[in-house]
């Protein structure tokens, strides 16, 4: 397979999809958008997976790729018609690109929370072998407020109606995140816009005891995420 990565922080990498697509063979490419890399062309690609960011997808005027961004998005979702898997803020991209909305949330969801999968979610190829209620990591202050056309929420909780979706056959978004690492959370930490949202949401004295949280979690996170890349390479070879 040959994935392409959208990448908009250095820290906010694909995490352990990206080791476990390595370590099958597969061709990876990834496009640091924040640091200018040019878009290359689409049609080379396989799977599309679009990672986060502490920008919000209406910024334009400040990160001015965000425009050529979601002109891709759309492209690969909508012309190429290809899988697509995205994280976080790659989750709200999905949406506004193909004609949907995303708003700031009255408190931001920081820390570790659960999902519940909806009837679509519990009958989706993507979550096939998963608990119908997960433990996640949550770092985000914005959520999907209105859904693209032909789309189905695939997972929710009381804090963020969408915390997974579906756009058309295989375009998937989370919000949020599969790809951790041991160090991803004292990573994120040292940004001080996640920081700042981390403070706001469950206190200044919450780092450590997430990270400690966090790490005890993490066997279970990895096995998630090796579920979902599993589940994520059937539909790319059902897709090809």
């Amino acid at each position: 397979m040959h994935i392409l990565i959208f990448q908009h922080l250095a820290v906010e990498t694909a995490g352990i999809f990206l080791e476990f697509w390595q370590a099958a063979g597969h061709s990876v490419s990834t496009v640091a958008l924040d640091q200018g890399d040019p878009i290359p062309p689409l049609a080379d690609f396989d799977l599309l997976a679009v990672m986060g960011g502490p920008m919000d997808v209406w910024q334009e005027d400040l990160h001015p790729w965000l425009v050529a961004e979601k002109s891709a998005i759309r492209a690969w979702v909508q012309d190429l018609g290809r899988p697509y898997f995205g994280i976080c803020l790659g989750h709200q991209l999905l949406a506004v690109a193909l004609g949907g909305q995303a708003a700031a949330m009255g408190q931001p969801e920081v820390g570790l929370t659960l999902v519940t999968q909806t009837s679509q979610g519990r009958a989706d190829a993507l979550f096939s072998g998963l608990p119908p209620q997960m433990q996640t990591l949550q770092w985000h202050g914005v959520e999907v407020t209105k859904l693209p056309p032909d789309t189905v929420v695939l997972a929710e909780n009381p804090a963020c109606a969408v915390q997974a979706m579906r756009v058309g056959r295989h375009a998937y978004g989370v919000q949020y995140h599969l790809e951790i690492l041991p160090t991803t959370v004292a990573d994120w930490n040292a940004i001080p816009e996640y920081r700042a949202a981390l403070h706001r949401a469950i206190g200044p004295k919450a780092a450590q005891d997430l990270m400690d949280d966090t790490a005890a979690q993490l066997p279970t996170f990895r096995a998630t995420a090796a579920q979902i890349n599993a589940n994520l390479m059937q539909l790319l070879h059902q897709s090809g």
